[in-house]
């Protein structure tokens, strides 16, 4: 299970400041994690953004390409000021 942490504005605007997920076998990645949440639709679709963002794996700054897995902890801290 990899451990999802919302700040910033993200915890009114998804409902939620924390989540434990197993990960599907094609999520290997920022991006695709990413992707994966947008899929969920709604919010998910409007706020997971790349450029919204900005994202730590394990407690370090991470890319789209930064590779996570099943027991990380991802953290996703909205960019923006609204």
């Amino acid at each position: 299970m990899a451990r999802i942490l919302y700040f910033a504005s993200l915890v009114d605007q998804l409902g939620r400041g924390v989540e434990e997920v197993e990960l599907p076998a094609e999520v290997t990645d920022v991006r695709g994690l990413l992707a994966w949440l947008r899929a969920r639709g709604g919010n998910w679709d409007k706020y997971i953004r790349e450029d919204a963002l900005r994202i730590t794996v394990n407690k370090k700054f991470a890319e789209p390409g930064t590779r996570v897995t099943d027991g990380d902890e991802i953290a996703l801290v909205s960019a923006r000021l609204a």
